[in-house]
């Protein structure tokens, strides 16, 4: 039986900082929006690829198209980027590969890719990791440390009563009460669309909602520290095969 609670979280990482840490990352998301663009809409080709152009049959092209309207994507962009993946147009074939290894004092990083050329990408990743602190590690060297899941926060002043009655009807795995407010539900991989529908039919609007490799506990970095392991994510997050980059670092303000 899945257990659901409303209680501070007991991590490594400040339970207050949850809010502001996922209000920061919005930000910074919306300052790659042009780079966001490319590696959405490679996404969607994949997507659309492995699935098919219906997004209504397609949950990860349902994901994708989502995550692209997010950050105001032309829809000609998105439909070009389904009929590559349909083969409708004339697109490249792209591979799915995920990295893993150690950031500043040995917080774990997950990288998600995909790419034409492995050769390319690979070299690519280890250079970040070894030119800004950090070291690649071998397969499942760091995945035990995150929870593949869907992740829904919710601002703080939500009615955390409702939302917890909505959320277990709705088939959510658990329900977290944050010491600044804000509220996290989270689901399965699979279940993550039709919980967040369910939610949103019932009123409650997620600030923040995605499938994610959700980290079972939290390093909080300050100071130079925290510098020093942001620089390594961004120069990461800047590659272009790189379409998501996962850690157990927290950088407070």
């Amino acid at each position: 039986m899945v257990s659901f609670y409303a209680a501070t979280k007991g991590t490594i990482m400040a339970g207050h900082s949850k809010w502001a840490n996922i209000q920061h990352r919005k930000g910074r998301q919306d300052e790659k929006r042009g780079a966001a663009f490319s590696k959405i809409a490679k996404e969607i080709t994949v997507a659309a690829k492995m699935g098919g152009g219906d997004a209504n049959f397609n949950p990860r092209l349902r994901l994708a198209i989502d995550k692209g309207k997010a950050v105001n994507m032309p829809k000609d962009k998105i439909e070009n980027a389904i009929k590559k993946g349909t083969g409708e147009l004339e697109g490249v074939s792209y591979e799915e590969i995920r990295y893993e290894g150690y950031g500043i004092n040995g917080a774990a990083i997950m990288v998600d890719c995909l790419t034409d050329n492995k050769v390319r990408t690979v070299a690519e990743v280890r250079h970040a990791f070894n030119k800004y602190g950090g070291n690649m590690g071998t397969d499942g060297s760091v995945a035990f440390m995150f929870k593949h899941c869907g992740q829904m926060i919710f601002a703080p002043g939500t009615d955390e009563a409702k939302l917890m009655d909505a959320a277990i009807e709705a088939g959510a795995e658990d329900v977290t009460t944050n010491d600044d407010g804000s509220i996290e539900v989270i689901s399965g991989p699979g279940d993550f669309l039709a919980v967040k529908d369910a939610l949103e039919k019932a009123g409650f609007k997620p600030e923040f909602a995605e499938v994610t490799m959700k980290p079972q506990n939290e390093i909080e970095f300050t100071g130079e520290d925290a510098v020093r392991m942001q620089k390594l994510l961004d120069v990461l997050e800047s590659l272009d095969d790189v379409q998501e980059v996962y850690t157990t670092a927290v950088m407070e303000d």
